[in-house]
């Protein structure tokens, strides 16, 4: 099994998961101490460095196509429970079932909407620093790659989606906005608790081999191979007629 291949389905396919993972559980606010944190924030945090390790081992374009990707798949998630919390019930379904499902998603819009606002700027951000701190320190320094990305990310991702998602965007969608004086807690907690993920997660870089360690063109030799394979069956099948 070609392990490039095994690079892109992990990573791309683990990155547009947790994205989706965390959209959902952002849902829920939940206390931690002192803070209230949307409860997707443990797992929206580890997507920063898991986006750090996916430009490590594959490049800057597959990190930027991952972030529209999952903002897409995020956009399509929000269009389609917004369908299906339309259409009829079963009548044997309790109508509290029925009512507390729709309360809760009703808050998707404005999460997704919110998300793949802060997302692609902070992640888009997130992927300029950090390719700027590649070219400086080359090989060395990974685990300060990761962090100095991140905190210039972390902050800005925080501050766009808590605004947005608990503020500003749940009214439009039929959902309840929280009072502004509730934002810097929620802002705060998010920055707290994504730093802690982040310094957790920090071994991820290292688990990953940097794209120009395993070969020159990285993936795209990957692609030349198959190529190459084709090709040959190609002119073999056009000998055999």
């Amino acid at each position: 099994m070609n392990k490039n291949i095994w690079a892109i389905v992990v990573l791309v396919g683990g990155y547009i998961g947790l994205q989706l993972i965390a959209d959902i559980g952002a849902t829920r606010l939940v206390q931690v101490g002192q803070f209230a944190i949307p409860g997707g924030t443990f797992v929206f945090a580890l997507t920063f460095t898991w986006r750090d390790a996916l430009h490590k081992r594959l490049g800057k374009d597959w990190a930027r196509a991952a972030i529209l990707m999952a903002g897409a798949i995020n956009l399509f998630m929000a269009g389609y429970l917004a369908v299906i919390s339309r259409l009829p019930a079963p009548v044997f379904v309790p109508a509290e079932y029925v009512e507390a499902w729709t309360i809760i998603f009703a808050f998707v819009p404005a999460i997704v909407i919110a998300s793949i606002t802060a997302e692609v700027i902070s992640e888009w951000t997130d992927t300029e620093v950090y390719g700027r701190l590649v070219s400086r320190f080359k090989g060395r320094m990974q685990f300060m790659r990761v962090l100095l990305s991140n905190a210039v990310s972390l902050p800005l991702d925080s501050i766009i989606f808590g605004t947005l998602a608990f503020v500003l965007l749940p009214s439009l969608f039929g959902g309840n906005a929280l009072p502004w004086s509730a934002l810097p807690a929620i802002i705060v907690g998010q920055i707290v608790f994504k730093a802690i993920v982040t310094v957790v997660s920090l071994p991820l870089i290292y688990v990953v081999k940097d794209k120009d360690e395993n070969d020159e063109n990285g993936v795209e030799d990957s692609a030349e191979e198959h190529g190459g394979e084709i090709g040959s069956i190609d002119v073999s099948i056009g000998d055999e007629i």
